[in-house]
Order: C-alpha cells, then sequence, then structure tokens
C-alpha cells in the first residue's frame, strides 16, 4: 500500500480486510494531513461520499422491516407536498422502492445541489429541490431502468424525517448507528475546522497535493457519512450477515438477500443479473463478483465490496480526489488478499438470429445529468458492429469493448468475466442496450450526424470570425468598429471574459449566481446577438467578393449551433438554474 500511495501520488489510506469469521485485518498508510505530515491512524476518521446510500438504505430497511415504512407504497404517502410531473402517474408511480434502487427516473442533480457556498449543516432538505411550474420531472418510467440519483436519496432523507418525526441524521444516529456498534461514525456534517470542527478528521486533498475542507451540500444525506475503518468493518460483518443483531432481527432477511440483485427493469426482465438494488450494486471486477458501493466526494474516495457466500469484505478509503490515480489497484490488490475465488467464465453461446436489427449508433437514454443531456449526445454516443462472431462496442471516449455473445441476446464484455450487457426492447418498440447500470437507446444515424454537423458547421463559424476580425482590426483599425464583421468578433472575443472571475472563486460556488457565472451567462447570450448583427450589417451593406459574401452564410452557421445549444438548455449558460 505505501509503494501503491507513492506511485499513485496519494496521500493517504485505510483499509480492511475481512475473511470468514477471521477478525477484520484492518491497515492505514500514509497522512491524514499532507500539510503538517500528520499519519493515518486506525482512529482517523474519514468521509466516503456516496457509501453513504448504502448505510442510508440501511436505514429505510429497518423502518420497513419495523412496519413504519411501506418500500413499494407511492412517495406521495409520505411526501404529499411534494409535486412530482409524471406522465405514467396512474400506472406507475414513483415508490420507496424506486428511490432505493434508482429506478425513480429522477435527474442526479444540478449543479448548485452539489457545489453552493449557500448549502449549510442546517439547511431544511426541502430546499434542495427546485421549484418547478409543473413539478419533479420523471424522465423514464419509474421502476424500468437505472439511472444514478443523488436526488432520489436525498428523498429518501425527507421520508424518514416524515416517517420519524426527527430530522434524518438524529433518527439514524440512534435508531441505525447505535445499534450497529458503529461508535465513531455520525451522519452529522463534520469538517476539518469550525464550529463543526472534528479533530480526529483526515483532511481530504486534490490532485497537486493541497489541503480541502469538507463543505456542506445540500443533497447531504446522498454522501453525508463520517466514519473510521473499524466502523466501517462492523458494517460490512453486518452486510454478510443475515440481518440478525443479537439473536434478534434488525433487517428482514429476505430484504437483506435482495441487495444488489435487481428486479422489475427492462433489463433485469430481459435476463440480466448485474444491475443495482437496495443501496448496492453488482460488480464484476478483476475476475470476481461483489456486492458493492463506491464513493467519491471532494478530497474522498473510497469502496466497499462485500462477498456474502464467501463471508468476506474488503474496503478503502483514500484522502485523495485524484483524477488521474488508478484506484483499481488497490481494489486488486485487496481482492488478490482476500483469495477470493475466481468468477468461471461462462461459455460462448450463439447470438440471436436478429442481432443485426441492433448494430448502429446508441446514445444515453436518458443520460445521468439532464442539464449535460446535449453534451452526452454529442461526445457520449456508441456505436454497435459485429466482429469476429462478437459485438464490438465503441465510443469516442474510449478503446472499443469486445461483447462476447452468452446465448441471444446476453454478452459478456471483455473486462468481465459474467454476462454484463443485454439488449431489449422497450414498450414503444425502441432499440435499447443496458448494462444494469447504464442504458442506451438506439437513433438513426443521421441523428448523430446532424449533431455533429451542427458542431462543426457552428465551429468553423466561430474559427472565421476570428480570423477575419483579427485580420481586419490588423489591417484597418481605424475603421474597424464599423466593419459588419465587428459585433461576431467581438462576442466571441468576450467568451474568456469568465475565466479569471472563476479562478479567483472556490469551485464550492460553481452551482451559485456569482460575478463568474452571471458573466458567463451574460457572454453567451450575447454570442447569438453578435452573429445576428454581423448577419443583418453584411447583407445591407452587400460588399463584393467571395470572403465578404461568405460572412453571412458563416453568421448563420453559428446561430444554427446556437438555437441547438439553447434547445439543450445550455445557452444561455445559466450554471445556477
Amino acid at each position: 500500500m505505501e509503494t501503491l500511495l507513492v506511485d499513485e501520488e496519494l496521500v493517504g489510506i485505510a483499509w480492511f480486510l475481512i475473511d470468514g469469521d477471521n477478525p477484520p485485518n484492518t491497515g492505514v498508510a500514509g497522512n491524514s494531513d499532507n500539510e503538517l505530515a500528520e499519519e493515518f491512524t486506525l482512529t482517523t476518521r474519514f468521509h466516503v461520499g456516496s457509501i453513504t446510500k448504502a448505510l442510508l438504505a440501511t436505514g429505510v430497511l429497518r423502518l420497513a422491516t419495523s412496519g413504519e415504512l411501506d418500500l413499494d407504497a407511492p412517495i406521495e404517502r409520505y411526501l404529499p407536498d411534494l409535486a412530482v410531473d409524471n406522465r405514467w402517474q396512474n400506472e406507475s408511480p414513483v415508490t420507496v422502492r424506486h428511490l432505493l434502487d434508482h429506478t425513480a427516473g429522477l435527474d442526479d442533480a444540478r449543479l448548485w445541489q452539489i457545489f453552493s457556498e449557500n448549502a449549510h449543516p442546517n439547511t431544511p432538505l426541502m430546499d434542495a429541490f427546485p421549484v418547478h411550474a409543473d413539478g419533479l420531472p420523471i424522465r423514464s418510467e419509474p421502476g424500468r431502468q437505472f439511472s444514478y440519483s443523488n436526488t432520489g436519496y436525498a428523498l429518501l432523507g425527507l421520508i424518514i424525517e416524515a416517517v420519524t418525526g426527527e430530522r434524518y441524521e438524529t433518527y439514524l444516529n440512534t435508531n441505525l448507528l447505535a445499534p450497529l456498534s458503529l461508535e465513531k461514525s455520525t451522519f452529522s456534517f463534520t469538517t476539518q475546522s469550525g464550529d463543526n470542527r472534528d479533530p480526529t478528521l483526515a483532511w481530504g486533498h486534490l490532485d497537486d497535493g493541497s489541503r480541502y475542507e469538507a463543505a456542506a451540500v445540500f443533497l447531504r444525506p446522498a454522501g453525508q457519512f463520517t466514519t473510521t475503518v473499524n466502523d466501517m468493518a462492523t458494517f460490512a460483518l453486518f452486510l454478510t450477515s443475515d440481518g440478525r443483531i443479537d439473536g434478534e432481527v434488525f433487517i428482514d432477511e429476505s430484504l437483506m438477500n435482495a441487495r444488489g440483485h435487481p428486479t422489475g427493469t427492462r433489463a433485469s426482465d430481459a435476463g440480466l443479473v448485474s444491475g443495482y438494488a437496495l443501496g448496492l450494486g453488482r460488480r464484476d471486477r478483476h475476475g470476481v463478483v461483489s456486492y458493492c458501493h463506491g464513493g467519491n466526494i471532494v478530497g474522498f474516495s473510497a469502496m466497499l465490496c462485500v462477498f456474502p457466500e464467501e463471508r468476506k469484505a474488503y474496503f478503502y478509503s483514500v484522502n485523495t480526489d485524484s483524477e488521474t490515480a488508478d484506484y483499481g489497484r488497490i481494489q486488486s490488490l485487496l481482492i488478490d488478499s482476500l483469495s477470493v475465488e475466481s468468477t468461471t467464465e461462462p461459455p460462448t453461446r450463439d447470438m440471436a438470429s436478429d442481432i443485426a436489427e441492433w448494430h448502429g449508433f446508441y446514445v444515453f437514454g436518458p443520460n445521468r445529468f439532464a442539464m449535460f443531456e446535449y453534451l452526452d449526445t454529442v461526445f457520449g454516443h456508441v456505436r454497435i458492429t459485429e466482429e469476429s462472431g462478437s459485438l464490438a462496442m465503441s465510443s469516442l471516449q474510449q478503446e472499443a469493448r469486445m461483447l462476447r455473445p452468452l446465448g441471444g441476446y446476453i454478452f459478456s464484455a471483455n473486462d468481465r468475466t459474467t454476462q454484463s450487457h443485454v439488449f431489449h426492447r422497450d414498450e414503444d418498440d425502441a432499440y435499447l442496450l443496458s448494462d444494469g447500470f447504464q442504458t442506451f437507446r438506439k437513433v438513426p444515424a443521421i441523428y448523430l450526424f446532424a449533431h455533429w454537423a451542427s458542431v462543426l458547421l457552428g465551429l468553423g463559424g466561430l474559427i472565421w470570425f476570428v480570423v477575419a476580425g483579427l485580420i481586419s482590426l490588423i489591417q484597418s483599425p481605424r475603421t474597424f468598429l464599423q466593419n459588419p464583421i465587428t459585433p461576431a468578433f467581438a462576442a466571441i472575443i468576450l467568451l474568456p471574459l469568465p475565466v479569471p472571475f472563476f479562478m479567483t472563486q472556490s469551485f464550492m460556488a460553481l452551482g451559485d449566481l456569482t460575478i463568474a457565472s452571471g458573466l458567463l451567462a451574460v457572454v453567451t447570450a450575447l454570442l447569438p446577438i453578435g452573429m445576428a448583427l454581423t448577419f443583418f450589417r453584411t447583407l445591407r451593406r452587400k460588399e463584393r467578393g467571395v470572403l465578404a459574401s461568405a460572412h453571412p452564410i458563416m453568421a448563420l452557421f453559428v446561430i444554427q449551433w446556437c438555437v441547438v445549444l439553447a434547445a439543450g438548455g445550455l445557452l444561455p449558460l445559466q450554471l445556477w438554474v
């Protein structure tokens, strides 16, 4: 581990291994504070990000076991004042189970719900939800496909408060953590300085090794939890149990056994076993299958995995939020140390005779963050082609993955050992591809080609006016303001104006209305205006020459792209909405 920390430029780490009835094997390495060179210890506390969801889900399952909450009840029973825009309401209302399984069809989050200096530890949870004229948008039929949502788990925090009459942190600290003997853990907000300072809390660190102080967020039930390596080992032991504490049922055994086993989704109905349920996901990595939850929060990265049948588990928390580190090396090292039995690869079988119908281009259906749907469509699409008896899944962002046929419409990716993908149809006869955690929808090639043509034409127009504007400014500086291309040139030159303001503000203000974000909205709004002015001015002047006659065409190229960006909610770019 010490060697790995150096290789991957990480600050510190805590981990454990659980092997059957043996006592947990815990360990630490590196520093909890890079600046003061304070070492990580077994009593050092840390944040675990979204692993919080596995614990909060356990609290919800406790309420279900005690009969205080019905997992299959519509959320309106517990949150009658929450408006929901669900066009499937009559046949498929959003239930508590859908929130637990990330199948409610909710957006993941808006920038301001995660990155905002306006959030405080005592901000009411209802303040985390934007006001919509028609209610909280439901983007896909509830229960039918997985789409990760921090918003959904924040709603679970609200439901806990509605059922118990207490703050969710208070209730879970008393009725979940105490019975599980997680004595050094808390759902309450902790940070490294100020009013909520915890002197035993490790500092988070960024890529450059600088310290980062934990900040409050609006969606705190989805990622606010502080713990120690020994407490996490205790929780993992409970996850491998039958749900009893001292012989008494704490969580119903059927619910314990259902964790990580999705049901009711189109993918699971089509035979795929991969997916997420009740706070855990089935993870096929490094030649083994486990039930896991990862967690990333600014300054920390963590992973918890259990192997219930073998009563084994591993966990680590690194107090470095790195964009370049290979955390898979940590997981591989821990799995090797546990000597987990490798998964046997299923034999190759014939794929469906009509699989060619699924060849083509796919986009996210839906994508994770609604505000970035356009960007995910343009840059996140995949292509399915047949190659040497397998299917190739290629994209712009990563190397092609080979999908080995396991019979019919089920396949196994070359970096997996068991079934990982399934092709299926929905009620509207759309062609879908799912790995249990993402769903792609087939689109006509012309749909993507049109998007890319729009991007290329728009970029071409921008480059044209930058070059033409610079030439004009150099050749005729005195008459530049009268030049018809000046509005377009000025609109482009203004685009970088917010950058220095973003550089001087905290990235936790990214979702707030600040000088930087306000300027960004203004300059992006000015872009189509500048292009329109140039278009009409060039038409009125009727200048001769090939270059001059190209100006209105180039302006139209940029304007059409602006229209597309506006339709995608990216123009003007308002980060605070």
